[in-house]
């Protein structure tokens, strides 16, 4: 049972109309109803909560001290109702929605170009997806999955490892020319760093056997997609994933300068918890993203860890994943 303080939708409707309009007459109007209704509305809310929400001065209504405070949250609440219904409208037809996070950069340049494949396997299914660079708190968070890089294990969720994330030093075609460079001429280039992983250039320079105190020198950017667009623009020298680098590459927008590659020890994963394995379009994802996986690097894969993974049927196999 709605408890009798908590105002309706069109109480708050009519409260902040008059909030933004300074009169009932002309908040009527805004909301296309009489003067009388609006004023009644404003007067039960004032009512309901037991507080004056506008100072009455000379036939304008302004907002008291709680009206300020209480048309702040107001707003918010409507605004969130709003987006809920705009959700729910947008997922008509579909019986099924994959509540999904993503890397921004994963999202973006491999996972979006190859969603066609999948829903032409599941029509039945649509995704509500998030770019997440932090992990997901699956319980608090309503998504279904997260598509990331594996991280510390968690009790109740699943990693599912799918590929290794394989690095490639890469530029312009005009700042570097067409390469190979050997590391210690890229260290004198301009080289961009990833802000959330900023040590990456010096685990390559490391690797290399060139002093690293110069690699971090260099704009720093959020995520690998800033970083290729960056480089595209000829700012520098980015460490990026091949298979986010691979459509600027093929396209020639970018060309590799250094022949190492320098393997990430955290490889991508599908993660979700243990719930979501009755989730059927969950199955049809994992199988469809893990048969691909398979076709590249079948060493690679394991089953999961943090719980026992369900024995789930073979769904299509998307296009070969771009691992180097």
């Amino acid at each position: 049972m709605r408890a009798s303080y908590l105002p309706t939708i069109s109480e708050l409707q009519a409260f902040l109309a008059c909030a933004r309009h300074g009169t009932t007459t002309r908040a009527a109007q805004a909301l296309n109803l009489t003067q009388s209704a609006v004023s009644r509305s404003v007067g039960t809310l004032e009512e309901r909560l037991g507080v004056q929400l506008f100072d009455r001065v000379r036939r304008r209504l302004v907002l008291s001290d709680a009206g300020r405070g209480f048309a702040q949250e107001a707003q918010r609440l409507l605004d969130g109702l709003d987006g809920a219904a705009l959700t729910a409208m947008a997922f008509g037809g579909h019986s099924e929605v994959l509540r999904l996070a993503v890397l921004p950069s994963l999202g973006q340049s491999w996972l979006v170009p190859r969603l066609a494949g999948f829903q032409a396997r599941a029509p039945r299914v649509t995704f509500d997806i998030s770019a997440r660079l932090a992990p997901v708190d699956f319980e608090t968070e309503p998504f279904d999955a997260e598509l990331r890089r594996v991280g510390t294990e968690r009790p109740g969720v699943v990693t599912e490892v799918l590929f290794d994330e394989q690095l490639l030093a890469v530029a312009a075609p005009g700042l570097a020319g067409t390469g190979p460079h050997a590391p210690e001429t890229l260290a004198r280039l301009p080289l961009l760093q990833q802000s959330t992983r900023p040590s990456l250039w010096l685990d390559w320079f490391r690797d290399a056997g060139v002093d690293p105190r110069t690699a971090t020198r260099g704009a720093r950017f959020d995520h690998f997609g800033m970083v290729l667009e960056a480089a595209i623009a000829g700012l520098g020298v980015g460490l990026v994933p091949a298979l986010l680098a691979e459509p600027d590459l093929r396209e020639g927008r970018l060309v590799v300068v250094s022949d190492r590659r320098h393997r990430s020890p955290t490889p991508y994963a599908l993660i979700f918890p243990e719930r979501s394995l009755g989730s059927p379009s969950l199955r049809a994802f994992r199988d469809w993203l893990t048969a691909g996986a398979e076709q590249n690097a079948p060493a690679r894969r394991g089953r999961g860890t943090g719980a026992r993974a369900a024995s789930l049927a073979t769904g299509e196999v998307p296009p070969r994943l771009p691992v180097a």
